[in-house]
């Protein structure tokens, strides 16, 4: 009879931060594709872009005219899915049909001047400067007494969605605590009462041991392929040292900050040569007044690339209707990325 293996046989991966199981099924990643493929849609972008709705002095779709700035830049989303003055209501028919209203905030962030800059070709100086307004904006969101979470995001690509190509990101600060976050939170907190630690602590302890799955790292941060990983190159930055938000940061920490996020949007552009779309997302703790120590500081890269810059993973029927399932495992992605270079392949000789 055969022995049980990770490498080779379907399994079920327990996600200790949320609960939830992924199927792997390794045995199917040499399986032949002749799906969709996805056109390249990175082309040369120049510097600067009279159409586009971000760039320094153009005038926005909301009808305001963008400051001539020359580094970030931080306004209020001119069609933002969060308003402010959001009239309080709620609506119960015998538990079915359940609504209640949302209050909140959303901003939009230019990393830089430049069209077409993403973050892998900035230098790790000025990531710090985004890293800096990001810190400012929550001490700004969190005193709005209303708001009781803030999440910070960024969509690259219009694989992800994303509407415009010049390099930016959203905060959405809000009154209820989001979906997934609380997801998280639930579990979370059920480990520190249980061990007085972090669960991210102690995972991280055991993957800096195993080496497996660890893509990069730096003093403050590290970047693995999460033993639970659904996307084929998902990736979660964690902080060493267990801290609830962006805001405990020190000096030294920002910029370790800034170099991890560098480093792993350099290999994701360096896997398949081309700039690589994804959605990432910091999980912080909630701004609602009460301590978490349960809380530690990580971020979540999910990028939907499978097999090339035109073959993307979809999640459909199975994954839609049952459980997420992923065919190349966590290690093999984390040896993959692990193994590219950290100079950007635009930058190549």
């Amino acid at each position: 009879m055969k022995e049980f293996n990770l490498k080779e046989h379907p399994h079920r991966r327990f996600n200790p931060l949320t609960g939830e199981w992924v199927l792997v099924s390794p045995h199917r990643a040499d399986r032949p594709w002749q799906g969709h493929k996805e056109p390249d849609d990175i082309s040369s972008l120049p510097d600067y872009d009279p159409g586009c709705y971000l760039c320094p002095g153009n005038k926005r779709a909301g009808g305001i005219t963008n400051p001539r700035y020359t580094s970030t830049f931080v306004f209020t989303n001119d069609f933002s899915s969060l308003l402010h003055d959001t009239p309080k209501g709620y609506i119960n028919e015998k538990d079915l049909i359940v609504a209640e209203s949302e209050k909140g905030i959303c901003r939009v962030i230019c990393f830089s001047p430049r069209h077409n800059l993403t973050v892998p070709l900035m230098e790790v100086a000025d990531i710090r400067d985004v890293i800096e307004l990001w810190i400012d904006e929550y001490h700004r969101l969190e005193k709005e007494n209303f708001i009781n979470y803030i999440q910070i995001f960024e969509n690259k690509g219009s694989m992800m969605g994303c509407s415009n190509p010049h390099p930016h990101c959203q905060i959405w600060a809000q009154d209820s605590i989001p979906v997934e976050v609380a997801k998280e939170q639930k579990h979370l907190s059920a480990y520190y009462d249980k061990y007085e630690r972090t669960i991210l602590s102690d995972y991280l302890s055991l993957e800096l041991k195993k080496k497996e799955r660890i893509v990069c790292s730096n003093i403050s941060f590290v970047a693995l392929v999460p033993y639970w990983a659904i996307w084929p190159f998902e990736i979660m930055v964690v902080s060493r040292r267990s801290m609830s938000s962006i805001t405990s940061m020190i000096e030294e920490e920002k910029m370790h900050f800034a170099d991890i996020y560098k480093q792993v949007t350099v290999k994701y552009d360096n896997l398949f040569k081309t700039s690589f779309p994804y959605s990432m997302g910091i999980h912080q703790a909630p701004v609602d007044g009460r301590p978490h120590p349960e809380w530690h500081l990580h971020v979540h890269f999910y990028p939907p690339l499978l097999r090339s810059a035109s073959v993307k993973k979809f999640m459909v029927g199975y994954e839609m209707l049952a459980n997420p399932q992923r065919d190349i495992t966590p290690e093999q992605s984390a040896e993959k990325l692990r193994s590219l270079p950290m100079i950007h392949y635009r930058n190549e000789k």
